[in-house]
């Protein structure tokens, strides 16, 4: 009778949450839309490379308010929103703006089941655009600035003896009138300028923990040595809790180390499997902590032995390799933007699809384009196997050409404040993806928007994760250092630079436009670089553009990203819909020409 009458409640609140929530606004939409249960948003475990069997998913519908900014949380709110879609967003069940004279204002309450009793609870966040200040129980407990990182808090402190407690989350994002990292969000979207998004937009959710546990795990590789090199930090740095790391191969352990939180453990396997972009391999990894030789925290990882780098080939030129074999990189630039949740896909399987599907058309890679994804994304190219070129979201001084002081390697607009910015989120967004093998280069300019002092960050770049490869400036005002010069032409492929010391690459060139009516954002202003009317055309085009890129390979490119995955908002230059309900291109035809460029440095 308990059972059924337990039964009978979740039922209710199920068909509740679905009968209070629907999707806002009447703009196009993904198939996924559909299958978005605001009772059960984003169930997946967020976190792959640092997981736990036991979590509460906080997703959901939340209260929400909107107020001017400076004030004390509102008596009253304004209704629901579905976490963890941006207010903005249809799926949000919302979809206002903000504004940077506002904060968005976000309440529920909790409970923590009673076998967490004496654990710790943590609090954490995918990620919040882009001030956040939390409080529980009405104690203010922390805040965080950046809008595409995770972070954390331990609450154990702040919950009272009640079985449910109170969480309120404020948040202020100033768009384009702030210099935080924003990438492409504008306050009024045109062209190639898309919606802003403000608040929650990634999974939110508690964890049972012991006082000392495991809060991140560096994972480097070294082919050429037959090593993987560990380093996990704990919530406690000073102490003699001894941290244990299994690799294990199909459930057999391979190789252990132990040691103290923040030293770099070494694991050796000998003739290791290695992870390339046929044969993604990836190696299971235990973690534990113990404390007076008891485990107080276990959890489970992965990783992978791959080795990306730049040699000269048999005729002088720079080329990238992948486990010391010269390797074309070729993918799409990659906005990563939804028309129902725009910064946030409606499902993991949606999430996914845009990987596979770049995958089937016979790319290697993707550039994440200005934009950081949940650790989920990143976990599905390593384990399809595709490379990942990681962009840092641009912002600051405006997205725009307009040299100023760049040229002298230095931006003398940007403040300190603005500057310290910089650092802490790109260090942020380093962290998340250090251990992911898909990622393998680093972005930290896109075409001079908010380009500074370009030698000294690219330094601090390769400084702080030196197992990858720098593109300082993909198609920026260029400067001596790091280990590519990037080229951007449109529409076609051309190479009118050339570097003999550095790797070259076309960083962006296509944008093939093509307008389908029922798939469109906007009506009258959609937009690409060239403009056609039939699949047949466009793919004829693409075809042209990747013989010509062909012949430039041999001379001296040696990566190239073409524009874009899918249409986003006004921009029409995809190779699928923005709705994801239509390709535009023939698929066999764009993989046989993608094939042919990739093979190309291997006859």
């Amino acid at each position: 009778m308990k059972k059924t009458f337990l039964l009978c409640c979740a039922l209710a609140f199920t068909f509740c949450a679905q009968a209070q929530w629907k999707p806002a606004g009447e703009m196009i939409k993904t198939p996924w839309a559909e299958k978005v249960d605001p009772a059960n948003v984003l169930p997946e475990y967020p976190r792959p490379l640092i997981q736990r069997g036991e979590w509460s998913n906080l997703n959901g519908l939340w209260e929400y308010a909107i107020a001017p900014k400076g004030q004390a949380e509102p008596t009253t709110f304004d209704g629901q929103i579905l976490v963890p879609f941006a207010i903005e967003s249809s799926l949000s069940g919302v979809q206002k703006e903000v504004g940077d004279a506002n904060e968005l204002w976000y309440k529920r309450e909790f409970t923590v089941p009673s076998s967490w009793r004496n654990k710790n609870v943590v609090l954490n966040f995918g990620a919040v655009d882009w001030k956040t200040d939390v409080y529980v129980n009405d104690i203010l407990i922390g805040s965080h600035e950046g809008g595409f990182t995770p972070f954390s808090f331990d609450i154990t402190p702040y919950l009272s003896g009640k079985s449910t407690h109170k969480l309120v989350v404020r948040v202020w994002d100033p768009t384009d009138k702030g210099y935080q990292p924003r990438g492409k969000q504008v306050n009024e979207p045109h062209g190639i300028w898309y919606t802003p998004v403000t608040g929650i937009w990634q999974t939110v959710w508690l964890e049972p923990v012991a006082a000392n546990h495991v809060t991140a795990i560096k994972s480097i590789p070294c082919i050429d040595s037959g090593t993987m090199n560990v380093t996990v930090s704990t919530a406690k740095p000073c102490t003699n809790d001894i941290v244990e790391v299994k690799l294990l191969d199909k459930g057999k352990v391979i190789a252990t180390a132990k040691g103290l939180q923040g030293n770099e453990l070494r694991l050796s396997v000998q003739n290791p499997t290695l992870w390339d972009t046929e044969n993604p391999y990836l190696y299971d990894m235990k973690v534990t902590i113990a404390s007076a030789g008891k485990v107080v925290d276990e959890v489970s990882s992965y990783a992978a032995f791959r080795k990306i780098s730049a040699k000269r080939d048999a005729n002088g030129i720079m080329r990238m390799q992948l486990n010391n074999k010269d390797l074309f990189h070729y993918g799409p630039l990659d906005q990563g933007w939804w028309p129902d949740g725009l910064y946030t896909a409606p499902t993991d399987e949606a999430l996914l699809f845009d990987i596979k599907k770049t995958k089937d058309w016979g790319f290697n890679m993707i550039r994440k384009h200005v934009k950081v994804e949940p650790a989920r994304w990143y976990y599905h190219c390593d384990k399809e196997g595709i490379l990942v070129w990681q962009d840092m979201p641009s912002g600051d001084m405006g997205n725009h050409w307009a040299p100023r002081e760049y040229n002298a390697g230095t931006d003398k607009n940007r403040s300190a404040a603005s500057v310290a910015n910089y650092y802490q989120e790109w260090q942020e967004i380093m962290d998340l993806c250090i251990s992911n093998p898909s990622v393998v280069v680093w972005v930290p300019f896109n075409e001079a928007w908010g380009q500074f002092d370009t030698e000294k960050v690219t330094e601090w770049t390769a400084h702080y994760d030196p197992s990858r490869l720098i593109n300082p400036a993909s198609g920026g005002n260029h400067r001596n250092c790091g280990d590519i010069l990037d080229l951007h032409s449109y529409p076609g492929p051309e190479m009118f630079l050339f570097d003999a010391q550095r790797v070259n690459v076309l960083g962006e060139y296509g944008g093939i436009g093509l307008a389908l009516d029922g798939h469109l954002w906007w009506n009258d202003r959609n937009w690409g670089y060239v403009q056609y009317k039939t699949v047949k055309e466009v793919t004829d085009e693409y075809v042209k553009f990747a013989r010509e890129l062909k012949d430039m390979v041999k001379r001296g490119y040696s990566a190239a990203v073409y524009t874009q995955t899918t249409d986003v908002e006004g921009e029409v230059n995809g190779l699928m819909t923005y709705d994801r309900k239509e390709i535009k291109i023939d698929e066999a035809a764009v993989r046989r020409a993608n094939q042919e460029v990739i093979h190309e440095l291997s006859k």
